[in-house]
């Protein structure tokens, strides 16, 4: 049922709604099921480099204080708009929640280098919980709950015997990325909405689509980046967001 309040929600609001849910679910999802799931996954990492390459990983998306980390770091240059943009207005420019690392000409990541990761020590949190990353996932019986199913034996080393303090080390930066991530999502949400309302804007699908046709036929196109509070413009090309 929906309730007058509920009628006052912009489609934004509703998001965030489920947003707020879901941060709420991440903090209070029992430590001690998590950590059976970290000890069932059991993985080490070897080196092995393939999380790192487009076969595994479409691409690294980066909360804000990982792209701030790499700006002051090493530079800006290395970082590209998310890709999958999140909005694009009816006059035709896209909205996207966050940076991401840029990639290879083959996709692979730009930090990777000769099998290894050329800035480990400052590598994304990301990359460093990964792949115990939280999803929410069906089991056998459709029932949808948190799992980590991501990249199971297909790289890395699994079922290996991971001790308390290790389980309670990646259970905390788990918990850590994934509230953050969502908060980061929460705030870009309410900010779009209250860009929109105050310049006149509308999100439009129609432009979305053409906007798309236009940039994969290698038209310039703009993405405004919500980082740090703010949007950032960036111009793109196909030729430039594939290459970095």
């Amino acid at each position: 049922m929906i309730t007058p309040y509920q009628k006052k929600l912009t489609k934004s609001e509703f998001k965030a709604v489920d947003i707020e849910k879901e941060i709420k679910c991440i903090s209070s999802f029992p430590d001690e099921d998590y950590i059976k799931i970290i000890r069932e996954v059991g993985f080490v990492c070897d080196f092995c480099g393939k999380c790192c390459t487009s076969e595994f990983n479409d691409h690294v998306f980066l909360l804000d204080d990982d792209a701030q980390k790499i700006i002051e770091r090493i530079g800006r240059e290395f970082l590209r708009p998310a890709p999958y943009f999140d909005l694009c207005d009816n006059l035709g420019r896209f909205y996207v929640m966050g940076y991401a690392l840029k990639t290879k000409q083959n996709g692979d990541c730009i930090f990777f280098r000769d099998g290894r990761c050329e800035h480990y020590e400052i590598r994304p949190r990301i990359c460093r919980i990964y792949p115990y990353m939280l999803h929410r996932e069906p089991d056998e019986a459709g029932n949808f709950e948190f799992r980590q199913i991501s990249g199971l034996d297909l790289h890395g080393s699994y079922h290996n015997e991971i001790s308390h303090k290790s389980c309670k080390e990646i259970l905390k930066s788990v918990k850590e990325y994934e509230s953050g991530f969502q908060r980061q999502k929460l705030v870009f949400l309410k900010e779009i909405d209250k860009y929109f309302k105050d310049n006149n804007f509308r999100n439009s699908s129609q432009m979305y689509d053409r906007m798309m046709r236009e940039f994969k036929k290698g038209k310039a196109i703009e993405v405004n980046v919500f980082f740090q509070g703010k949007f950032e413009k960036e111009i793109i090309s196909k030729q430039i967001n594939k290459h970095g």
